[in-house]
């Protein structure tokens, strides 16, 4: 599946961000560059939970539609989603 390709690349890149983070610190490197790296690494997984929440909306949720009642699937996904923005 492209998009499950997508997100494992996603995710490959944003653990190289996290290591370079690591290794900034270890450096003692400026905290304003720091910050603005986990910030980017924030945004990426953002990113990534975001193209998941849609995919799951647009595929699973219309699975679920299927086999139980529209409103318990639509509560799991309004469940699912404020819990991601925790």
């Amino acid at each position: 599946m492209d998009t499950e390709r997508s997100l494992l690349n996603r995710m490959k890149r944003i653990e190289g961000q996290v290591k370079g983070i690591e290794k900034m610190i270890e450096k003692g490197e400026y905290c304003g560059d720091i910050l603005i790296q986990i910030s980017a690494v924030r945004s990426a997984l953002n990113k990534v939970g975001g193209v998941i929440i849609e995919n799951y909306a647009k595929n699973c949720i219309v699975e679920k539609l299927n086999n139980i009642d529209s409103e318990d699937a639509l509560d799991e996904l309004l469940e699912i989603i404020l819990k991601y923005n925790k």
